[in-house]
């Protein structure tokens, strides 16, 4: 049975107690796979003089960037605006109630002056009271349940590894500071004869990326992606035995599908060399929140 420094992860089978795991500093690896049906958010923490830009710089490229909420005002770690709303309704949904966004991903980075600074477990010592703003993006991590469902379960999940993601060519939207940005995108192996039906399941996931951007070695190519075996975070695809490298000759057919990223944001920040500290979750260890995929998506047909 598999276990998490000490919690059983087949009992992490909610976002509060995925959270509370994470508080605990018991969570070590990715959160792929954890509270299933649950979404699940990237963090990205800013000063306050950047946030206009930033949440303009989301609602220009709502694929990769799509804006779940952010703090209820400059300094709130624990108190969310929630963007969510509920099936389809003008209401939003409450994101997570029982929250403290400097300790409820497993890990974090911080940046100081556009540079990598550290990676840790809370981020509790860096959070200005009085500065910074948090703000959760969609993962596409939300929508991995119902591919499982649908006898399609995502390669990295099976081998219990961390999702592959790639930077890509594909440029964003500016948006203030944030200039020169470019799409990044997970990658999911799948054979030809599934992509519609990958396609079908995913695309009601609006807000978590939606349906696959592109598909096949061919895309791979135009978006940039110079060798699949080398990604920029996450870790390296395996072929289905979980042996040698995933690729183009080696692996019975399957292609590589490529999904907007939430890592996207972060890679944005680096690229605009912002002044100050910026934090974010480590790629792959998501905030899980308190919301379902069927109060925001609706029943699967």
């Amino acid at each position: 049975m598999s276990r998490i420094s000490g919690f059983n992860k087949n009992t992490l089978t909610t976002g509060p107690l995925v959270r509370l795991a994470a508080r605990s500093n018991a969570l070590g690896g990715p959160t792929s796979g954890l509270a299933p049906s649950y979404l699940q958010a990237n963090l990205i923490v800013l000063p306050r003089r950047y946030a206009h830009d930033f949440r303009l710089l989301c609602a220009r490229n709502p694929v990769p960037c799509p804006l779940l909420a952010e703090s209820a005002h400059p300094g709130a770690f624990d108190k969310l605006k929630s963007y969510i709303r509920h099936d389809h309704s003008s209401s939003s949904h409450p994101a997570a109630v029982d929250i403290d966004l400097r300790r409820d991903a497993p890990r974090y980075l911080v940046y100081r002056d556009g540079e990598l600074h550290a990676q840790t477990q809370d981020i509790c010592a860096e959070w200005q009271d009085d500065d910074h703003v948090g703000f959760l993006i969609g993962c596409s991590y939300s929508f991995e349940g119902a591919l499982a469902d649908a006898g399609l379960p995502p390669r990295h999940v099976v081998q219990d590894r961390n999702v592959p993601m790639y930077r890509t060519d594909i440029p964003l939207c500016p948006s203030g500071v944030f200039s020169g940005g470019t799409y990044v995108v997970s990658m999911r192996p799948y054979k030809p004869e599934d992509i519609e039906k990958v396609r079908e399941i995913t695309q009601r996931f609006t807000t978590t990326h939606g349906e696959p951007i592109a598909w096949g070695w061919e895309a791979a190519a135009r978006l940039g992606i110079q060798n699949i075996a080398s990604p920029e975070w996450g870790d390296a695809p395996r072929q289905l035995d979980g042996q040698g490298e995933f690729g183009e000759d080696a692996d019975e057919g399957y292609i590589p599908v490529f999904w907007g990223c939430g890592v996207t944001p972060q890679e944005a920040v680096m690229r605009a060399e912002l002044k100050g500290t910026i934090m974010g979750h480590a790629p792959g260890h998501m905030i899980v929140l308190d919301v379902q995929e069927h109060q925001v998506f609706g029943a699967a047909t």
